[in-house]
């Protein structure tokens, strides 16, 4: 559809020439404010709207009365909750897990000078529902009146300074409205769309929203929140959408759905936040805090902690896309150890199946001819392995007939085009394994406790942004089932994976709200190049912005170009992206061409230091993983978890800080130099020693190949191991961790 610049068509999707049967019903001023079992329930009439592109009152049309549900949840929450089927809002969802210290508070209301004041149990102020007419200086009836409205400002934390307000008046003429407080919208009859705003002011930034692969400051984009396969890390599509964005005016906002929704920061209008949920129901958790971390640690409290993955998983994994034989993975096992490359994870993705690509979560009984004792001499030489599927059941599977038969996979409601193997785009498989349906995930659990039994730890849960759309799922719509389908799923490896090996940990790509409870997450299918890189670290910001503590990528990039499978890496490519690595919360190496080390000799040795400084700072990561599950912190943190109120931070997009310690700034280009910005106070080069002021940037700073820009505040103290060279997490001991205080005798870390 071509854009209209119309409220209408561009964000609420209206039909561009008014030929379907819609109608859209606008919030007018409250009429009754009620205090019912603790909450403020707020009776707002409706009015239908003509069908047109600027608006005008239908006047024929009876008013509608709906009840518009505030409540508070602690002393830093607030929930606004609209159905116009009369649900209730529950606090039972698979997106919500709230924590046992949230507990809710009694509001009470009192009308004082035409306006509601809402206030908690302690007297504090949530909220002002202003019924005062505007006041007017009449001069001309040029244009009409503007319709009556809803004006309710929220306070999330009880800060008046930080005040929330419905879009109560976003318009130019009253006829073109750029945004409405609240609305929603009929097609044929039926209420398939809901619509809520929120005034923004005119510098404010937006940050999370998911895995987003674009500048740190999102004002200015409207997204549509539909998980599907991202494709790159350079486009619009997105793996792990999250309906939840943080303000640079400290609070943020959780819209508890799993419909496809649209979510417009300041773009459609730049006046307001617009939110608009393919279903009848308004849900929105508005979350505050003193602080960007404590807002996501009060949205863990409403959606869950992250929890954390075991120690071996921090350590180094090897893969490639992919690795055929038990032959060909003992031989790379073998070579790592011999020439001293450390590492803890092997993991075997397509190809170790009878047939590459069609999983049916079996090994192949000739490349694979004793998988019991292939896993158990792995773990006797410090390897685990991990294992490559997906939620997907092929036409020529081994279980096919049983998935069918027993309605393990959705039925279809119609015959697919295509019936096996993979494009990287479609869902060309037979079905879709129904998390909704319980006998299901018993059944998927069992497929994957046999190889569990068998000595695999880990399972990657590729894929599980799409699902087959045209089925017919067990406990939901597609619909609303698509997006919420990759915590069904991860849930399900998850627990599973724990019950058998103790550790909680899966490899997932897709992701939505609660699913940061399943670690960990991984960035999909970037390109092997700058670009590559640097949008990777832009949307591993953004999804540590969004509730998730752990995350990973492909070093050095899944694919190559211009030849998808075939095109050489670029060595300095493979460098910079394994410093990247180094200081992340996991470290894989993965791909479509070769990745071990040693196909580079002349970058090998470079890469082999690098990677012996990730099990050195091993005490440090695994302090920060533990971090992670307890605060808002994600271990890959965009600058301005740490420097809010600095207005540089809200645009940088390629530098972090990895856990409390470290400002790492990786350098995404051949000509091996970058601008480093350096927030307010002492900060010393963690390799040379070097002392800069902060607060203001470097230019040009030049790299060495085998350097990386990484900062530490003067003063710090870091847990580092020693100098023994480990070459597995099991023959490490924390206890021998040593403390290297950054003082003024210290003069770089020398690795």
């Amino acid at each position: 559809m071509k854009q209209t610049n119309y409220h209408l068509f561009d964000f609420l999707d209206f039909d561009t020439d008014l030929q379907v049967n819609e109608a859209l019903w606008k919030a007018y001023k409250p009429t009754a404010v009620a205090v019912v079992d603790g909450e403020i329930r707020i009776t707002v009439p409706f009015q239908k709207q003509l069908l047109a592109a600027d608006m005008a009152a239908d006047e024929q049309a009876a008013q509608v009365e709906q009840t518009l549900i505030l409540r508070a949840y602690g002393n830093e929450m607030l929930r606004l909750f609209l159905d116009t089927e009369k649900r209730t809002a529950s606090d039972e969802s698979e997106m919500l897990q709230i924590a046992p210290h949230v507990k809710r508070m009694t509001l009470n209301a009192e009308l004082i000078d035409e306006v509601w004041q809402i206030r908690d149990e302690q007297g504090t102020l949530r909220g002002e529902l202003n019924l005062k007419e505007a006041v007017i200086d009449f001069w001309s009836d040029l244009q009409p009146a503007p319709q009556p409205t809803i004006d309710l400002t929220l306070y999330p934390d009880g800060n008046l300074e930080k005040p929330v307000r419905l879009s109560a008046y976003d318009h130019f003429s009253p006829p073109r409205y750029d945004a409405l407080p609240l609305a929603y919208c009929e097609k044929e009859g039926t209420i398939d769309r809901a619509t809520l705003s929120f005034e923004c002011k005119a510098d404010e930034c937006f940050a999370g929203t998911g895995e987003r692969f674009t500048k740190m400051d999102l004002s200015g984009h409207t997204f549509y929140l539909k998980n599907q396969d991202g494709q790159g890390v350079n486009n619009r599509r997105a793996y792990k959408n999250i309906p939840f964005y943080l303000s640079s005016r400290i609070y943020g906002v959780f819209y508890h759905t799993s419909n496809y929704c649209k979510l417009s920061l300041a773009d459609h209008s730049t006046r307001s936040v617009q939110f608009l949920n393919e279903d009848s129901t308004v849900d929105a958790f508005l979350i505050g805090g003193a602080t960007p971390e404590r807002i996501l640690y009060n949205y863990r409290s409403l959606t869950g902690f992250p929890t954390l993955p075991p120690m071996w998983s921090f350590g180094i994994w090897m893969s490639r896309m992919t690795y055929f034989s038990a032959d060909e993975v003992q031989e790379i096992c073998d070579r790592l150890r011999r020439e001293k490359y450390p590492c803890d994870v092997i993991h075997l993705d397509t190809g170790w199946f009878r047939t590459d690509w069609l999983c049916e979560w079996k090994f192949n009984p000739e490349r694979f001819p004793d998988p019991e004792g292939f896993l158990k001499g792995l773990k006797e030489d410090g390897y685990r392995v991990s294992l490559w599927q997906l939620p997907y059941v092929a036409q020529g599977a081994e279980q096919i007939d049983e998935a069918k038969e027993n309605r393990y996979i959705a039925p279809l409601t119609k015959e697919q085009e295509r019936t096996e193997g993979s494009n990287f785009s479609t869902l060309d498989y037979a079905g879709t394994i129904d998390f909704t349906y319980p006998k299901a995930t018993e059944w998927y659990k069992g497929l994957l406790k046999e190889l569990l039994d068998m000595g695999v730890v880990c399972i990657k849960t590729d894929f599980g942004e799409n699902i087959h759309m045209d089925a017919d799922y067990y406990g939901m719509k597609p619909e609303q089932l698509n997006n919420l389908y990759a915590l069904l799923y991860q849930k399900a490896a998850y627990e599973i994976t724990k019950d058998v090996t103790g550790d909680g940990i899966v490899w997932a790509r897709a992701a939505w709200a609660g699913c940061q409870r399943y670690p960990l997450h991984w960035g999909g299918d970037s390109a092997s190049t700058w670009d590559g890189m640097a949008g990777s670290v832009k949307g591993g910001l953004h999804f540590g912005l969004s509730g998730f503590g752990f995350w990973s990528h492909d070093v050095p990039g899944f694919h190559s170009l211009p030849n998808f499978m075939n095109s050489p890496l670029d060595e300095k490519v493979y460098v910079r992206w394994t410093q990247f690595g180094v200081f992340s919360s996991h470290m894989r190496y993965h791909g479509s061409f070769k990745r071990e080390p040693w196909h580079y000799p002349a970058i090998a040795p470079i890469v082999k230091r690098w990677w012996k400084l990730r099990y050195r700072l091993m005490p440090y990561i695994l302090e920060e993983a533990k971090v992670a599950t307890e605060s808002g912190f994600p271990m890959l943190r965009a600058l301005a978890l740490h420097h809010a109120d600095d207005r540089t931070v809200w645009h940088i997009d390629d530098e972090y800080y990895f856990g409390q310690e470290f400002l790492v700034a990786p350098v995404m280009n051949a000509e091996d130099k970058r601008d480093v910005y350096l927030p307010e106070g002492e900060w010393v080069n963690f390799f040379t020693g070097e002392r800069h002021e902060g607060g203001r940037w470097l230019k040009g700073v030049e790299v060495p190949l085998d350097m990386m820009p990484v900062f530490v505040k003067e003063g710090a103290k870091i847990s580092i191991y020693p100098d023994v060279e480990p070459q597995h997490t099991d023959q490490m001991d924390m206890a021998k961790a040593e403390i290297l205080t950054i003082d003024e005798k210290f003069n770089g870390f020398k690795f």
